[in-house]
């Protein structure tokens, strides 16, 4: 078995993606490895591909319970045996879940950091046999990165614990060498190899627009934007449920997605948007992370967010089918007035004034300051976030709002080397990919992801062998959904 036989039989891809070969022969070889890959860059099939080809178990280590469940549907769903543990598992089913893991019944176990402090879960796991562990999100394990959980900091007692030790893959999708040198530090990492992807994504159109009428601007960008899937971040939830409830009651097509929601109030506002039965998701950073939608046409930041590490992961969620699509700040000098008031905030729910909390606060106001620069930029945007990261860059682009002498239409897609896709076909498609994912109990970008929707929209199989063509479809989906589908392309060919 090979690397490329199990890309093609497990996952439905003919080539890897830049980087990812060279780190899975890294992971392979039993080098501990770091990779910084861009979103949409493929860093879970960098982690999968090997976890299949290693003899033992995979660890992987998950900041978020809703992204893990995702991911283990999507992988059960390829017929990878994966497994989660949360806190929602009784006793009865934990110690059950236990006995499979050590009859070797999966191959990919997905946690969270804070499990790592159970010692249950310490006992059970020393027991088996760990090829791979998997930081994901590795830029938590860093002070210095923009999302630092303390949790992070005791991955590496722990793998100090384990023998023999495992093979140890960090991977995120943005890191500043500072970031970089501290993660390695942190989870104490054996030289590792170091792998880090180009961060210029050059189908997305950076733009910064100052005004203090965002509402009317937002308006304006969704009108325009038409039937195109898109997100608009914010920077409170109460930002949040206020325009959802305004563009709501306008008839615009929209969902909203934040902390304070209930789960299951969260996870239907999701489904709704990864399926495409609402168009535009209005949310806080507390969604987007481990989202497989490759057609969202637009980002859009509502309000200037804390630091350019969040602000790119974020807008990186924009043209992932690799077409053309907008990433747009609005700029209002109160925004940077706002998060100065969340430090602060911050500052006072910490605990006295120690030399840690106090360098905290440093890092804060130095991200923020970097934010404010790029949203203040008379130069190449383009420029500053690669600069940011680390990376050479021209000081001209052509293809940002600064670097553009006329101002542009809003979107002005660029045709994708596939054929279009027949509206009415691609619906009705989409409609069944939710009626199936409903009965198998899993999300519906699980069964087929929206991309790969399209190319059967586009294509029209018409047989079992051209189905199984279509990138996306794996061995086993053919097998599970080549029927169903097949029906439904066969009866929009006899009503055409």
């Amino acid at each position: 078995m090979t690397k490329e036989t199990v890309l093609k039989d497990c996952f439905g891809f003919n080539a890897f993606r830049p980087l990812q070969a060279e780190i899975i022969d890294s992971l392979l070889s039993g080098k501990d490895t770091l990779a910084v890959l861009p979103t949409g860059a493929g860093k879970s099939v960098c982690f999968q591909v090997p976890a299949l080809m290693l003899p033992g178990i995979t660890l992987v280590i998950s900041p978020l319970v809703a992204l893990m469940k995702d991911q283990v549907s999507a992988l059960r769903e390829k017929g990878v045996p994966a497994l989660y543990l949360s806190a929602g598992h009784s006793e009865n089913e934990m110690a059950f879940l236990f006995r499979a893991l050590q009859k070797g019944t999966y191959r990919l176990l997905y946690i969270a950091p804070e499990r790592l402090r159970s010692a249950r879960f310490q006992a059970v796991v020393k027991t088996l046999p760990l090829s791979m562990v998997v930081v994901d999100e590795a830029h938590c394990v860093s002070q210095w990165g923009h999302d630092f959980r303390p949790s992070y900091l005791e991955i590496a007692q722990f793998l100090s614990g384990v023998s023999p030790r495992p093979v140890v893959f960090a991977c995120t999708a943005t890191a500043t060498a500072r970031v970089r040198a501290d993660i390695c530090e942190s989870l104490r990492l054996s030289d590792p190899a170091r792998f880090v992807g180009s961060f210029d994504r050059k189908n997305l159109f950076f733009e910064v627009r100052r005004t203090v009428n965002k509402e009317a601007l937002l308006r304006s960008y969704l009108r325009s934007f038409a039937d195109r899937s898109g997100i608009v971040y914010c920077a409170t939830r109460k930002t949040v449920d206020a325009l959802f409830l305004t563009l709501a009651a306008e008839g615009f097509s929209v969902c909203r997605y934040h902390a304070g929601m209930r789960t299951d109030e969260r996870r239907a506002q999701q489904n709704a948007f990864s399926s495409d039965e609402r168009r535009v998701m209005i949310c806080t950073n507390a969604f987007g992370m481990g989202i497989d939608k490759a057609n969202v046409a637009f980002v859009i930041h509502y309000q200037m967010p804390a630091d350019l590490e969040s602000y790119y992961q974020e807008a990186g969620r924009a043209g992932r089918n690799g077409a053309r699509a907008d990433c747009v700040l609005f700029y209002d000098p109160r925004d940077a007035m706002l998060q100065r008031f969340l430090i602060d905030r911050s500052a006072s729910q910490m605990q006295g004034n120690a030399p840690e909390n106090r360098l905290q606060l440093r890092q804060k106001e130095e991200r923020l300051s970097s934010m404010r620069r790029y949203a203040l930029s008379k130069t190449c945007l383009r420029a500053e976030i690669l600069r940011y990261f680390g990376e050479t860059a021209p000081e001209h682009c052509g293809n940002c709002g600064v670097c553009c002498a006329e101002k542009r239409a809003l979107l002005h897609p660029e045709p994708l080397p596939e054929p279009q896709p027949d509206p009415a076909l691609l619906k009705r498609l989409t409609a069944l990919c939710r009626t199936v994912a409903a009965q198998n109990g899993v999300p519906s970008f699980a069964v087929f992801t929206h991309r790969t929707l399209e190319r059967m929209a586009a294509i029209r199989p018409l047989t079992e062998q051209a189905f199984g063509q279509i990138k996306g479809v794996t061995a086993r989906k053919k097998e599970k959904y080549a029927a169903v589908f097949l029906k439904e392309i066969h009866k929009s060919q006899r009503k055409s």
